[in-house]
């Protein structure tokens, strides 16, 4: 049985550094996953440690990511840790990083960016790219990458334009906001590869693009995604931006928490420059978040009361998935508080719909994972706009297709049969998702 996510909080600890693929229990540096027994309020006093807590389990367990002399650490604080899984798994021949692959075969961002060029010019019909936005490193002039979206449906007049009064409902799904979590990027290039090769020989795919524009931003963070994929067939632990304008960090633990950077409800989570969760200096402080609200703003309207209690109405139209991993679960609001939303039995009737393909556990923040959740872009798009909108947390916490870093093979041979039915569920809500 996985351990079930309850906390998932990195402190940044320097040895996640270094990189390999050997066995820690060998002698080596290479960083693994440890269990660690805990009991009471030691996570919390783990993570306050400088220890990168990957995830705590609900038999009293926390999982633990270092190398040997991280165990040693723990030890000296008199835990008693074992080693769990490994970071980085077996690795096929490895393609170069020059044909826009690495670690097997994961995609970078100039390859993702490529992809939407050429579905764009092959199927002009049916996609429309969009730049909506700089990259931290673009926005200062060091280079960098506009944020890219990609509208797909059959076009008509008004379709794929940038207005909340279009005619057709829309659903978006969201990409690697957390640079490291590098399946989540695949998967929106094969949602994308589905709908538009699908179109007219597959009756779902064919309907979806009939009646709804799917949006798909593929890469939310791509200077974090640059830095992962730096690390070749060792990927970089990075998770923020690289906004690297705060504090003494260096290595992985530069950067804003896009993820709790968001305008609604932030604050509350870490002000600690070098934290895995650091919320930045201000709200909305980061030019990712800036872009992607400035989106989401311009093709759905305001839906619902602004007041916490105000629920989306039955009429409310769209639906928005922004993916994770890990953990297998499927996230509804809210993030940001332990209470439920205002619509919350009409999001577990839809995500256990989701669900339904893969066999995740439906429930918010606080059900879920354990810990809340403030500046989080989906609790941005439905606090603010009344979206329907969900995170998804891809894959387990171990084995072959577990953790951060799964084999590439597993994209194709689990993540995406789990995921498609998932996709096809909310584009398929986009019209009515509060409607039971």
């Amino acid at each position: 049985m996985r351990p079930r996510a309850l906390i998932r909080i990195a402190a940044g600890v320097a040895a996640l550094l270094l990189v390999g693929s050997a066995s820690a229990a060998a002698g080596d540096d290479t960083p693994v996953m440890w269990s660690v027994p805990v009991t009471g309020d030691q996570v919390n006093q783990l993570v306050a440690a400088g220890f990168d807590v990957a995830e705590t389990g609900g038999d009293g367990v926390a999982y633990v990511t270092g190398t040997n002399q991280t165990a040693q650490s723990l030890r000296d604080l008199g835990y008693r840790p074992t080693e769990f899984d490994t970071i980085y798994k077996d690795l096929p021949a490895q393609r170069s990083l020059a044909a826009g692959t690495f670690y097997g075969g994961y995609r970078t961002v100039a390859s993702q960016e490529q992809h939407l060029s050429q579905v764009a010019s092959a199927h002009p019909d049916l996609a429309t790219v969009y730049d909506i936005g700089d990259s931290w490193l673009k926005a200062k002039g060091k280079g960098g990458h506009d944020i890219e979206a990609i509208c797909l449906t059959k076009k008509k007049t008004g379709d794929c334009a940038l207005s909340t009064t279009s005619p057709k409902p829309k659903f978006t799904l969201m990409a690697q906001i957390h640079a490291r979590e590098i399946s989540t990027g695949e998967l929106a290039w094969r949602w994308i590869d589905y709908l538009v090769n699908g179109y007219g020989s597959d009756s779902t795919a064919t309907s979806i693009l009939d009646t709804t524009e799917v949006w798909v931003i593929p890469i939310a963070n791509p200077d974090g995604v640059d830095a992962v994929a730096s690390g070749g067939n060792s990927p970089k632990m990075q998770r923020k931006n690289e906004d690297n304008s705060h504090g003494s960090c260096t290595g992985t633990d530069v950067g804003i928490d896009l993820n709790r950077n968001s305008t609604f409800k932030w604050g509350g989570d870490s002000s600690d420059p070098c934290a895995e969760t650091y919320q930045g200096p201000a709200k909305g402080s980061e030019p990712e978040v800036t872009g992607l609200e400035k989106f989401f703003r311009s093709i759905y309207p305001v839906q619902r009361g602004s007041g916490d209690n105000d629920p989306a109405p039955v009429t409310a139209r769209g639906t928005m998935i922004t993916m994770h991993s890990y953990g297998n679960d499927i996230i509804i609001p809210w993030g940001w508080t332990d209470k439920t939303s205002p619509n919350d039995a009409q999001y577990r009737v839809l995500g256990k719909k989701m669900a339904a393909s893969n066999g995740y556990t439906v429930d918010t923040n606080g059900g879920t994972v354990g810990y809340e959740t403030p500046g989080t872009t989906d609790d941005f798009t439905y606090g603010t706009l009344g979206v329907a909108s969900f995170t998804i947390e891809v894959g387990a916490a171990s084995g072959t297709c577990g953790g951060f870093f799964p084999k590439y093979s597993c994209v194709d041979s689990k993540f995406w049969p789990d995921m498609k039915g998932a996709f096809i569920v909310a584009a398929q809500a986009a019209a009515a998702p509060y409607k039971q």
